[in-house]
């Protein structure tokens, strides 16, 4: 019997959607490029976006396999929609390769798998079926986003999305905001870009006026921006994120 393969989880560029790419040797270490570069096996969120991250590694380090012939498979729309954090995703069939002894690289759309992104299922087959888990170097937007913001970067959380109608976005914000401010943990999430604007007119209209809030668009890329004020500064002054690119949201006290 075949030794099982190894699980990789491998970053991709947070440029995705972006009209202008970032160039991957600015952003990923020769390392990871390499092993991705022979992996024949994948799972990922869209097999097609795969093969174009692929393709851009190829112009850097040749693939062991023409793109046609990788096997890529595709995390159920549930899971790529939803997540697949709370357990309920069996995903033990999908490392079928790895128990005949193939290296599988796992790869979502945009930064680290598995970090608010899909793919946790996968990794926790994987220790189930006692496949190695090695995750590979690459860009984080929530680390990145940390450590530029000045805020408590030794206790902090990362809450997802928040909801999207007004009223319990509100509350939700009440609630992070007082437990940033009671704790002094670092609250962190994420919002759909063309729901940017409502979000950040929401925190200005929730927050007290002392309350930092930081915002981290486009990281790694060109015109990458990271601002941090107190929220009354933020409503005197003009700063909303961009409606059509990737932003991390601070609090902190």
């Amino acid at each position: 019997m075949a030794a099982a393969g190894t699980l990789f989880l491998v970053p991709a560029p947070l440029d995705f959607g972006c009209p202008v790419p970032t160039p991957l040797q600015q952003v990923m270490p020769a390392g990871t490029l390499e092993v991705a570069a022979r992996l024949g096996h994948w799972i990922a969120e869209n097999a097609r976006t795969t093969r174009a991250y692929l393709k851009r590694v190829g112009e850097i380090v040749p693939l062991a396999q023409p793109l046609q012939a990788l096997a890529i498979t595709e995390l159920p729309r549930d899971v790529h929609k939803k997540g697949d954090h709370s357990g309920g995703f069996d995903a033990r069939p999908l490392l079928g390769p790895a128990l005949q002894g193939h290296d599988i690289g796992l790869v979502s759309e945009a930064g680290m798998p598995a970090v608010a992104d899909p793919g946790s299922s996968v990794v926790r087959a994987a220790h189930q079926l006692g496949i190695r888990v090695v995750p590979l170097v690459g860009p984080v937007s929530l680390l990145l986003a940390l450590a530029a913001s000045g805020l408590n970067g030794q206790s902090f959380a990362f809450v997802g999305y928040l909801p999207q109608q007004p009223g319990p976005r509100t509350q939700r914000i009440r609630e992070l905001e007082a437990l940033a401010l009671r704790t002094g943990q670092t609250q962190l999430f994420i919002e759909t870009p063309y729901r940017n604007t409502a979000l950040w007119q929401s925190l200005l209209d929730t927050l007290r006026g002392d309350t930092r809030l930081g915002v981290a668009a486009g990281l790694t890329l060109p015109d990458a921006h990271v601002a941090m004020r107190t929220a009354g500064q933020w409503k005197r002054e003009a700063g909303a994120p961009p409606a059509d690119t990737p932003a991390v949201f601070l609090i902190g006290g």
